[in-house]
């Protein structure tokens, strides 16, 4: 029988054998290597989830008009923007919409099969390309860490089915140029995804969306659970081109890909207040100055504080080499930078997500190991 597809190692479970030297501590591991928020999303968002009354029946898949029109204001907010909530619809937080997307894709544009994607970058993108039997290409990067529209050839252009964004970029914490990009793929007719889930958190310069650049041809991707601490209600939504997002919206029905009703009330009540997401980034910015610090004297490399995300990313010689020794001197779980592409290998990825008294634990050990 001839063997069919075989799911890799999921990337993060690769790094299993390092808890036992970091639970050694008193305190316990503390785990800096997956992006999931800890902090408290506002009372105003959890009493929303248990008054709508929207669990008894079937949500729209395309998301409540309340929804999509919370979506519209914050994007007006936001960018000053004006998208038709009819260009706007939901998905299950962003990760499944990386994923599931290239096979939708492939079904429109048949004689296309591949699916461009930054060469160092959330593993998501790849995969969803293999999932829909593409051919995944890593474009490469510029110095400043955006794509190098410049270095994808005209055989791969022509039978591009997509390109993937992600600005700021996860785990780099780079910026694109959306400007540029936007009209390559106007001019190339390849349709461009943006996925712009980190754009709260955008440090060197005002947050930005590729649909500033116009909505024709693209469509960019925003989630709730970096913004608003709701990673486990899985919200998030699409926007831009008329015919993409129709078309999207048509087939996803057909699937059944529905937000939870009550999940939609909480994201209305989220999307509609900017003061928590103002208080977030304060929380963030605070933590990576300290990791950053913390870091930079106890390896003596030189760490950075990214343009974007919650992140840091460094060049530690071996990325595997790094984790694991934070792992026995620090007690901190991190990510190896093989895990974004191969590009990444002597990178370490550091996420600030853990509350402050966990950060101060990780900064103790290690000062006790100089």
């Amino acid at each position: 029988m001839t063997q069919g597809f075989v799911p890799p190692p999921y990337p993060y479970d690769r790094l299993d054998k390092f808890k036992p030297l970091a639970n050694k501590f008193e305190g316990g591991l503390v785990d800096l290597s997956i992006g999931t928020p800890c902090d408290a999303p506002t009372p105003e968002i959890i009493a929303a989830l248990s008054t709508s009354n929207s669990e008894r029946g079937y949500p729209p898949s395309i998301g409540s008009d309340a929804l999509r029109k919370a979506a519209q204001d914050w994007m007006q907010r936001k960018f000053e923007i004006s998208v038709p909530t009819s260009q706007i619809a939901a998905c299950i937080g962003s990760k499944e919409f990386v994923a599931t997307t290239a096979q939708y894709m492939k079904l429109r544009t048949p004689d296309r099969d591949v699916v461009l994607f930054p060469a160092v970058s959330y593993p998501t993108y790849e995969m969803g390309a293999i999932l829909a039997g593409c051919r995944p290409v890593a474009v490469p990067m510029t110095p400043t860490g955006g794509l190098d529209l410049s270095k994808i050839s005209d055989a791969d252009i022509k039978r591009a089915l997509m390109i993937w964004s992600n600005s700021p970029n996860n785990p780099t914490g780079a910026l694109d140029d959306l400007a540029a990009l936007a009209a390559w793929g106007r001019k190339n007719v390849v349709p461009v995804f943006s996925d712009e889930c980190y754009v709260e958190f955008t440090w060197a310069r005002q947050p930005e969306s590729i649909l500033q650049y116009g909505l024709d041809g693209v469509v960019a991707l925003h989630s709730l659970s970096k913004r608003s601490n709701l990673a486990g209600l899985r919200v998030g939504f699409y926007a831009g081109d008329e015919e993409l997002v129709n078309y999207l919206k048509e087939v996803r029905k057909h699937v059944g890909m529905i937000v939870p009703g009550p999940a939609q009330s909480a994201a209305v009540v989220a999307l509609n207040d900017d003061a928590h997401v103002a208080a977030q980034r304060d929380v963030y910015r605070h933590r990576l100055e300290k990791m950053a610090s913390v870091l930079t004297k106890w390896s003596g490399f030189d760490i950075q504080l990214p343009s974007g995300g919650f992140y840091l990313w460094f060049d530690a010689n071996d990325g595997w080499a790094f984790a694991e020794r934070l792992a026995r001197e620090g007690g901190a779980l991190v990510s190896p930078g093989d895990f974004y592409g191969s590009g990444g290998a002597n990178n370490v990825r550091v996420a600030v997500v853990q509350p402050d008294d966990k950060i101060e634990l990780v900064a103790e050990r290690l000062g006790r190991n100089k």
